[in-house]
C-alpha cells in the first residue's frame, strides 16, 4: 500500500481569551511552523484593540498571514477564507514548513477541511424581505424559526449573528433543505494530513473572567476611540459583518446613543461569554481534536510533545 504523501498541518483552535495566539508563537519557536490567522474579525485593517490582534512586535517576531488583508466596508466570507488559505499552506509546504493554522472562527475551520457544498447563490429580494422581517421582529425571532427549521445550523449561530442568520433561512427557502444537510462534501480527502489542537477550560468560570478582564483591557487601550475612527470614515455602517463583530456592535450602538457606558461593557461582555460558549460547543463536537486545558501549567509541553509525535510520525522533524 502507498504511504500517504500530503503534507503536514497544525489547527489550533479554542473558545475567545483562551490563549491561542501565545501558544501557538510559543510552538512556532520551537518547530518548523508558519501561523495562519483563521479569524473572521482579524482580516480587517484598522480594528485592533477590539479583535485583540496580536501587537506590531509579535506580528513581527510571529508573522501571522491573513491578518489585515481586508478593509472593513469590505465582506470576507468562508469562501474567500479557504481560497486565501489554501494557497498560503501551499506556499508554505513548498519551502518544507509546517502551517499552523490558529484561530477561534470554526465555521472557516469546517469549511476548509470538509470543503464548501454547491449552495445557491445570494438572493437579494429574500434578503431584503429578511432583513425587514429582522427589523420589525428582532434577529433573536427570526432565530428561533432557523431553530425550527434547521436545529443543528441555529446550535451554531448566535441569535444576533444577522449575516449567518439571514443566510440559512435564505438557503432553506431557496432549495427546501437545512443548511446544515448541505455543508458537507464527500470525494478527495483533504490535501493536508492535520493535528487538531483544541484548547478547553475545565473551569468555565475562569474563562469568564478573563474575558472580562480582557474587555475591560480593551476598553482601558482606547476600543471607543478606534470605533470612533471607523464612524468617522463616513462610508461603514452598523450592518457590515465588520462592525457586527463582537465588542464593535455594541461600541458603536454606545456611540449611537442607544446604550449607557455601563450597559455597552456589560453587553459586550456577555456577547463575547457568548461566543466563547458557541465555540466549545463546536470544539466538543470535533471528535478528531486532542483536547488540552489551557489553565494547566504544562500546556506548551503537552502541546510541543503531541506535535512532535505527529510530525515524527510523518517523517518531518
Amino acid at each position: 500500500m502507498p504511504s500517504d504523501q500530503r503534507p503536514l498541518a497544525l489547527f489550533l483552535t479554542g473558545p475567545t481569551a483562551s490563549g491561542k495566539t501565545a501558544l501557538a508563537c510559543a510552538l512556532r519557536e520551537q518547530f518548523p511552523l508558519e501561523l495562519i490567522s483563521v479569524d473572521s474579525a482579524l482580516v480587517y485593517r484598522g480594528m485592533d484593540i477590539g479583535t485583540a490582534k496580536p501587537d506590531a512586535d509579535t506580528l513581527a517576531r510571529h508573522p501571522h498571514a491573513l491578518v489585515d488583508i481586508r478593509d472593513p466596508a469590505q465582506p470576507y466570507s468562508a469562501a474567500d477564507f479557504c481560497s486565501d488559505a489554501v494557497a498560503v499552506m501551499q506556499q508554505i509546504s513548498a519551502q518544507g514548513r509546517v502551517p499552523l493554522l490558529v484561530g477561534g472562527t470554526g465555521l472557516y475551520f469546517r469549511a476548509l477541511q470538509l470543503g464548501l457544498s454547491g449552495l445557491p447563490p445570494a438572493d437579494p429580494a429574500i434578503r431584503e424581505r429578511l432583513h425587514a422581517e429582522a427589523q420589525r421582529l428582532g434577529w433573536p425571532a427570526l432565530h428561533a424559526r432557523l431553530a425550527r427549521l434547521d436545529p443543528v445550523a441555529a446550535r451554531a449561530i448566535g441569535c444576533n449573528d444577522a449575516q449567518r442568520l439571514q443566510r440559512a433561512l435564505e438557503v432553506i427557502e431557496l432549495t427546501g433543505h437545512p443548511l446544515s444537510a448541505q455543508q458537507h462534501r464527500s470525494g478527495a480527502p483533504f490535501p493536508w494530513r492535520v493535528l487538531k489542537l483544541a484548547l478547553l477550560p475545565t473551569e468555565r468560570s475562569v474563562l469568564h473572567q478573563r474575558i472580562a478582564q480582557r474587555f475591560d483591557a480593551m476598553l482601558a487601550a482606547g476600543l471607543l476611540d478606534e470605533v470612533r475612527a471607523l464612524r468617522a470614515r463616513g462610508d461603514l455602517h452598523a450592518e457590515l459583518p465588520a462592525i457586527r463583530a463582537v465588542g464593535y456592535r455594541q461600541a458603536w450602538q454606545h456611540l449611537d446613543g442607544l446604550i449607557d457606558a455601563a450597559g455597552m461593557r456589560e453587553r459586550g461582555i456577555f456577547a463575547t461569554r457568548q461566543l466563547a460558549k458557541r465555540q466549545i460547543t463546536w470544539l466538543r463536537s470535533d471528535v478528531g481534536a486532542r483536547l488540552l486545558d489551557p489553565d494547566h501549567p504544562q500546556l506548551l509541553a503537552s502541546a510541543a510533545e503531541a506535535l512532535r509525535l505527529f510530525l515524527g510520525a510523518h517523517g518531518q522533524r
